[in-house]
């Protein structure tokens, strides 16, 4: 019986996001402005979560700056990019692997809401990918980066990438660590069956970029916002994994 319940509620979890995710990509490709489009993408998050049993709480919104900022959080699911929609201001954008722009439905929706992509293999894309995501948070724009590039079916945080930290120290913008909680259970990383769980995002301390250019400061940033949210992550260190 357990099995099975799993086995509906598993169902059940598919048809709600397909359906949800049809009628906002049905609005968003009519409605103007990106704001709009973003507060119906919040909204339509939030209905999911509630819809599927993933309560999600979120603590730490006060400390978000008023002005441009980069948030950066560990990464544990596909459905990470979902919560964070759910939490955050819609002024915020994400940076995101240049991969899901293929992907039919998920391509368009984050195309929609301004999402910036990035890849990860080809040098010179990477290259053009990385200056206009800079361009993007020079001009003001707040954004989102998963700086460990993917995630691990075990628990831990990974190694991260410094693209994030070096798009802050060029900005002159604050960056924000923030943890997420929950979503590796509600969404396994290789597959498995959705669960209805709690979801937890908590945002920590800005950390200021000093005023010193190159590699050592970008990296020192990195380290800081990486030790912030190891801190209260309560998961291993797998930077060496």
């Amino acid at each position: 019986m357990r099995l099975v319940a799993k086995l509906l509620y598993g169902l059940y979890a598919a048809v709600l996001f397909a359906v949800v995710a049809s009628l906002a990509m049905l609005v968003m490709a009519l409605l103007p402005g990106l704001s709009r489009r973003r507060r119906v993408a919040r909204k339509a998050a939030r209905l999911v979560l509630h819809l599927a049993g993933m309560p999600l709480s979120v603590a730490g919104l006060e400390r978000l700056p008023e002005g441009p900022c980069i948030v950066v959080a560990n990464h544990a699911s596909y459905i990470d990019g979902l919560v964070f929609t759910a939490a955050l201001p819609p002024r915020f954008g994400f940076v995101i692997k240049r991969e899901m722009a293929t992907v039919p439905l998920a391509g368009f929706l984050l195309n929609r809401i301004g999402s910036q992509f990035m890849a990860r293999d080809k040098a010179g894309q990477t290259t053009m990918d990385a200056r206009r995501v800079m361009r993007s948070a020079e001009s003001g724009h707040s954004l989102v980066f998963f700086p460990e590039g993917t995630f691990s079916e075990d628990p831990g945080l990974l190694k991260f990438h410094h693209g994030a930290f070096a798009t802050a120290q060029r900005a002159g913008c604050p960056v924000v660590p923030a943890i997420i909680q929950g979503s590796r259970v509600a969404l396994p990383p290789r597959g498995g069956l959705p669960h209805p769980v709690q979801l937890r995002i908590e945002i920590l301390d800005p950390v200021i970029p000093t005023g010193r250019d190159g590699s050592e400061a970008v990296a020192a940033l990195c380290r800081q916002a990486r030790s912030a949210i190891l801190g209260k992550l309560q998961e291993p260190d797998r930077e060496a994994a």
